[in-house]
């Protein structure tokens, strides 16, 4: 699977962004999309998943509830809404596909950078 990522920028604290992912190739074995993201000096940590089919979501604690992860299957696109967002969410945001025979996710797209000010 191919990812192409797109959407980050510049905003202000408390603002928004929507960030997408438009993937190509294999999608019908994809079992999850996720988003990804490192802030400068620091290591890459998840931020949210979504199964392919079924759409169930799981977020990590920094950014449940102002997040939001969807999918437009029709589209093999992939969503990432960012809400009430702060600078410490200012960081490199990628996007990834888990193939239903892998155990971790194995495509990935390039980053689009997100940067919060405040």
């Amino acid at each position: 699977v191919q990812l192409q990522a797109s959407g980050g920028g510049l905003v202000q604290a408390g603002g928004s962004l929507r960030l997408s992912c438009a993937a190509s190739g294999r999608t019908f074995s994809t079992l999850y999309m996720g988003w990804f993201r490192q802030a400068p000096g620091k290591e890459r940590e998840f931020v949210a998943r979504i199964r392919w089919s079924g759409g169930s979501r799981y977020y990590s604690d920094s950014v449940k509830g102002r997040f939001i992860i969807s999918r437009d299957n029709a589209e093999d696109t992939s969503y990432l809404q960012m809400n009430s967002l702060k600078p410490e969410d200012t960081a490199v945001y990628y996007c990834a596909a888990q193939d239903r025979s892998a155990g971790t996710y194995d495509s990935w797209g390039q980053g689009t950078l997100v940067t919060v000010s405040s």
